[in-house]
């Protein structure tokens, strides 16, 4: 550095001794560290032998005991060239230097080879590469310490001074190895920003002025007399003009080299975007998303669960919120179904399903979290992008379902009235018919037509029942009080049919008026349906329970059930499967119901078992 050697003297042996300290310390520990790793690769602790060369390995640290104070006495010299006047075996003749560096090659060469064992016994294809680099690395130094320092090989010849370098700073390659791989492993947090890059900038700048410039200038003006401080003006002011091309370039290698998952993010988010509008159902876009985030970031399973009614998906919700922003880790609930990290999604504060990764430990990096972070949010939008067009074809539909249903009601009030006359008149006259004893003989007959009439009378008040409003009623009920005198009027019919009748109710609330007319007409209609669908001997179950601001009722009969292609269009009007009947039944239910906002839903129904439909109602 062209200090002044009697002045800076005793600096630079404080610096050389803290440089033999250093290095003789680094192969001590580097060995120690990869004894360890090798019983590590094998699933087992240290054995006796491979303790005993831990203890060993720092042998060569009682060699300071001599090259320390040699480096302080007599005149200065370089460390390398004061430590190689240590001899340590006079025959043959080998001085420290040359046995320091056999001994540097044999570390080497042995974690080189527990590097290779260890990236055959690893799984994940990311350090299988990673160690086998390091040992290739670990092998390059070794075999340039051992020519240069051992055999001597260009001693004497002008490459010495460059094979000294070169074998010098062959350090330098596993440190950058392993600093690339902390940044991109996040090991205790170490991040590497812009700071990276000025640094890397102004070193260049300062060895290019060291020994360009300087050298440049001095040889110009020992060969040609030019003024010293003109030609190093020059050289400088040229430096500058390149200095930030030069910038420029730096951080675009950088940013190569380590935005490998800010560029994977935005290719995710893109694939997102330009193919949502592919995606004709919400689950099939989940599960585009989950597969190519699972691939393009090295995760074993990305799944999406957006069933927040699912038990154990409102569980990991529950305890996600008490972590706040941060995704949920180490959960029992996660655990038993094998994911190491759940997601919340979600939009404008509302949750709206959760993010379930499966990875290794190794593959959850920093840069892939943030990643996963945001494309949570991504998602989110996604949900509810699918979830406000699904409500507008709902509403349209409904729109639509409307407008027919106006029309079919109009069509059935007029069938209705126009029917309903003659029908009354029919049985009027069969009724007076029958009383006659001259017509004792048509008795059978006239009851017949009785019977017939007073069924398309009910056909009729069927059809009246749908295409008309009910009236408002403004006094309450009891819930329990309600179901228990609706299920009585069908006993009678149910002991007819031979069909056990049974009533659970638990509600113990109140309902409107409106809602109990309903309620009534409602479930009037589905036991009329579970008594015809049921035999002899079967059972009709009638249930009522409270959940929070919630009416719930249901209806299970042990019947035939529905066939699944026809689990849609049982409440279509005049749908029906019999050979009687008009088909209103269980549309005049929804409808009832709809109209106190209220839903209905067929909850349970296989072939033999019967159905089980379910009414919901919101208590005011």
């Amino acid at each position: 550095l062209g200090l002044e050697g009697a002045r800076w003297t005793g600096a630079l042996r404080l610096v050389d001794t803290v440089s033999v300290i250093s290095i003789t310390f680094a192969y001590s520990f580097l060995l120690h560290v990869h004894l360890y790793l090798w019983a590590n690769a094998r699933g087992r602790p240290l054995n006796f032998i491979e303790r005993t060369r831990v203890f060993l390995s720092y042998i060569p640290v009682l060699f300071l005991l001599r090259a320390v104070p040699h480096l302080w006495s007599g005149e200065y010299a370089p460390m390398l060239i004061k430590l190689a006047e240590l001899q340590l075996l006079s025959r043959p003749a080998i001085d420290y230097v040359e046995s320091f560096m056999l001994w540097a090659t044999y570390v080497l060469l042995f974690i080189s080879v527990t590097d290779l064992v260890i990236s055959h016994l690893s799984r994940e294809q990311n350090e299988k590469r990673f160690m086998q680099t390091l040992a290739g690395s670990f092998l390059l130094i070794a075999a340039l310490i051992l020519a240069v320092y051992v055999f001597g090989v260009g001693r004497g010849t002008m490459l010495a001074p460059y094979l000294v370098t070169l074998a010098n700073l062959g350090s330098l390659l596993p440190t950058a190895l392993l600093a690339h791989r902390i940044y991109r492993q996040r090991y205790l947090e170490l991040v590497i920003r812009e700071s990276l890059v000025v640094a890397t900038f102004a070193a260049v700048v300062l060895v290019v002025y060291l020994f360009g410039i300087r050298a440049i200038g001095a040889w110009l003006t020992a060969r040609y007399a030019l003024r010293a401080g003109v030609v190093e003006s020059l050289l400088i002011l040229t430096l500058a003009l390149g200095a930030q091309p030069l910038r420029k370039w730096l951080e675009k290698r950088f940013h190569q080299l380590f935005e490998r998952e800010a560029r994977l993010y935005r290719e995710v988010v893109a694939r997102l975007g330009a193919h949502a509008g592919q995606f004709g159902q919400l689950s099939e876009l989940l599960h585009f998303v989950a597969e190519r985030t699972a691939g393009d970031l090295g995760l074993r399973r990305v799944q999406f669960e957006i069933d927040v009614e699912d038990s154990w998906v409102r569980e990991i919700l529950k305890e996600a919120r008490t972590n706040g922003e941060q995704p949920l880790e180490d959960s029992r609930s996660l655990k038993e179904r094998d994911y190491a990290l759940a997601y919340t999604l979600r939009r404008e504060g509302r949750v709206v399903g959760a993010m379930l990764v499966d990875a290794t430990a190794d593959a959850l990096t920093h840069d892939v979290r943030a990643v996963l972070e945001v494309l949570a949010g991504q998602v989110a939008l996604a949900i509810e992008d699918y979830r406000l067009i699904e409500e507008n074809v709902r509403l349209e539909r409904r729109l639509a379902q409307d407008a027919r249903l106006a029309e079919l009601g109009q069509m059935a009030a007029t069938v209705a009235h126009e029917v309903k006359n003659p029908l009354s008149a029919i049985k009027s006259i069969a009724q007076v018919l029958r009383e006659d004893s001259k017509l004792h003989e048509y008795e059978r007959d006239l009851s017949l037509i009785v019977g017939e009439t007073d069924r398309l009378n009910s056909s009729v008040t069927q059809l009246l029942s749908f295409a008309r409003r009910a009236p408002e009623a403004n006094a309450t009920a009891h819930v329990d009080e309600l179901l228990r005198a609706v299920v009585e009027l069908f006993r009678a019919q149910a002991a007819t049919s031979g069909v056990r009748l049974e009533w659970r109710a638990a509600a113990r609330c109140e309902v409107s008026g409106a809602t109990a007319s309903a309620i009534r007409d409602a479930l009037s209609n589905l036991l009329l349906n579970a008594l015809q669908a049921t035999p002899a001997g079967g059972r009709v179950t009638v249930e009522a329970s409270r959940e929070e601001q919630t009416l719930v009722i249901n209806v299970t009969d042990t019947g035939a059930g529905i066939p699944p292609e026809f689990t849609e269009r049982i409440w279509e009007p005049f749908f029906t499967t019999r050979q009687r009947g008009t088909g209103l039944g269980l549309a005049i239910v929804r409808k009832r119901i709809e109209e106190v906002g209220g839903t209905t839903r067929l909850s349970q129904s296989r072939a033999g078992e019967g159905t089980r439909f379910e009414l919901r109602v919101p208590i005011k």
